[in-house]
């Protein structure tokens, strides 16, 4: 298995077009991730509306970002599902379709003891035979979290499991992760699934998992950059414009995003049933609170 090391990976959304992926446009989207510096790309994640993509979509969602993206950086395909061989399936095919690593989440709507938690991950990890990373965001999936002991346990039973990416905001079970899992694995690598970078990386964080990039690219490059030099009284204006965009999209959700992005001049299209647009009292209030935060007016418009 060869070595995959996470760094500032951003999550694009998905583009549908008469209820379909619009291949065209998403092929835009993904020159635009890469023209703004992602150093991944993970795909389709929650942000990417993955729960409203059958199985047989994702394939060849993947596959095209694979081949769009022509080595220039790794893709990162998400095999999160409810049922394990049906996750497992995904990982096999991940492999096959030249992803370079794995992440899944918890299982979706269930809530298995933490024992099924690692015999989950196990059977996903060793289908895809791939740098495997766990998904951790129980206010996202049904207050389950993955246990700290949990993840030793799974570093036991799984070479490929790389690392973990926390959502959690839980400060101390992030500092208790990192210290039971490099005392285990000096290479274990613990990653950000939110832009609150300052903070995870002074806790041990060496990536970021970004779901903001979609809109604000520029910002999050820069403030990622900033913290792994360390210099994080320089990063404080990104760290405090960062949150407040955390907090907004997070009340906004996908619709939010995507609303964000057609803000910025990068449609992508209509969200997938049973999401909805947000309305315009909603779209007015998202517009005028994107337009107050300030490093909004440095990010790009368009595709370019």
């Amino acid at each position: 298995m060869a070595h995959f090391k996470f760094g500032l990976v951003h999550t694009p959304l998905t583009p549908f077009a008469n209820g379909h992926v619009d291949y065209d446009t998403y092929g835009k989207l993904i020159d635009f991730h890469l023209a703004q510096g992602a150093e991944g790309l993970a795909l389709p994640m929650h942000t990417g509306e993955s729960v409203s993509l059958t199985a047989e979509e994702r394939k060849p969602l993947l596959e095209f970002a694979v081949k769009r993206a022509a080595g220039r950086v790794p893709v990162i395909a998400n095999a999160s599902e409810a049922g394990t061989a049906i996750a497992a399936s995904l990982a096999a095919h991940a492999r096959q379709a030249g992803a370079a690593a794995l992440i899944a989440s918890v299982p979706y709507y269930w809530k298995p003891p933490q024992h099924m938690l690692v015999e989950h991950f196990t059977a996903i990890g060793k289908a895809g035979g791939l740098p495997f990373f766990v998904c951790n965001d129980p206010a996202e999936m049904n207050e389950v979290e993955f246990a700290s002991k949990s993840v030793v346990d799974l570093l036991g039973q799984l070479p490929e499991f790389a690392g973990l990416i926390d959502s959690s905001l839980d400060w101390q079970y992030m500092i208790e992760v990192v210290t039971v899992a490099r005392a285990a694995r000096p290479d274990f690598q613990f990653v950000s699934g939110t832009e609150y970078m300052i903070s995870a990386d002074a806790v041990g964080a060496t990536g970021l998992l970004s779901p903001l990039a979609s809109v604000s690219p520029r910002l999050v490059r820069k403030l990622y950059d900033l913290c792994r030099a360390e210099k994080y009284k320089e990063a404080r204006p990104q760290q405090e414009d960062a949150a407040i965009l955390f907090r907004l999209f997070r009340d906004a959700g996908v619709p939010g995003l995507k609303a964000g992005a057609r803000l910025m001049g990068r449609d992508c299209g209509a969200l997938r049933q049973p999401l909805a647009a947000l309305d315009a009292a909603k779209l007015q209030a998202l517009t005028e609170e994107l337009s107050a935060v300030v490093s909004t007016q440095a990010e790009p418009r368009g595709w370019a």
